[in-house]
């Protein structure tokens, strides 16, 4: 056992000591063992701090020494394996050189973060796990209190949306609208949330000329398509960022963080 990381070697990729890591190709894996997983130092750390408690670590020797302090503070099992070994268990190259696996919270309702916040991204059928992590990493960088998220959304805790948001997503608080959409949107409402959609039509007010109003609640829609009509309809004001001649939208996540600098600036 090595005496800073205090980390157990392995040798084998099929020891069942790794089975939180095992085959993560595969969406389903994660939720089925009910599991997060993160990759690379900067996410581990991130991880750590966070309320979420940590199962296991498994890493490289130079990754795990990178992560001593943390490890010295954890309750969990550490094991230390070459890259190949790890590579070998994931199902892919694993060039970060460490990861980490915690349990999977229970869901948090929706109407205790309505709440407490005043701030909020609403996303519609956001489904692409890395738009989805940039937006979250948007969200911690610009002070937003809560992301809620329709049914048909991604998950915020897959492995791959936990990494784009460089584990800004452990620290961001976020629930699933359970009730019909958009109907839940009244949930931010009722609360005194102005909702704000955005989209590219004229009519839609220029960002910089908004009104801010105190409570808001910022509506984002999947790349391509955008907001529904349905989602446009049920939001109070519809905002826009003017651009140039022939260019009609930018990625959800760039938007977003365009938005999101004019509301918090």
């Amino acid at each position: 056992m090595n005496a800073v990381t205090r980390a157990q070697l392995i040798s084998d990729a099929t020891d069942p000591r790794l089975d939180d890591f095992r085959d993560l190709m595969r969406a389903d894996r994660e939720p089925q063992r009910g599991v997060i997983i993160a990759e690379g130092v900067n996410v581990v750390q991130r991880l750590a701090r966070s309320p979420y408690r940590i199962r296991t670590v498994a890493g490289v020797p130079a990754r795990l020494e990178a992560l001593a302090p943390v490890l010295a503070g954890l309750d969990a099992e550490v094991y230390e394996l070459d890259k190949w070994a790890l590579s070998d268990v994931v199902g892919f190259r694993v060039t970060r050189g460490v990861l980490a696996s915690a349990d999977r919270p229970p869901p948090v309702a929706a109407g205790s973060l309505i709440a407490a916040g005043s701030r909020f991204v609403v996303l519609e059928s956001i489904n692409d796990y890395e738009n989805l992590g940039a937006v979250f990493r948007n969200c911690a960088a610009f002070g937003v209190d809560a992301v809620l998220l329709d049914p048909q959304c991604a998950d915020p805790l897959y492995r791959r949306s936990v990494r784009v948001s460089m584990g800004h997503v452990f620290g961001v608080g976020f629930a699933v609208l359970d009730r019909p959409w958009p109907a839940s949107l009244d949930l931010l409402r009722d609360a005194g949330v102005r909702l704000l959609a955005m989209t590219p039509r004229p009519s839609a007010t220029a960002l910089a000329r908004l009104d801010r109003p105190d409570r808001w609640a910022l509506l984002l829609g999947a790349e391509g398509p955008g907001l529904s009509e349905a989602a446009l309809a049920a939001a109070d004001e519809w905002v826009r960022i003017p651009m140039a001649d022939g260019v009609d939208s930018l990625n959800v996540a760039t938007a977003g963080a365009v938005a999101l600098a004019h509301l918090t600036g």
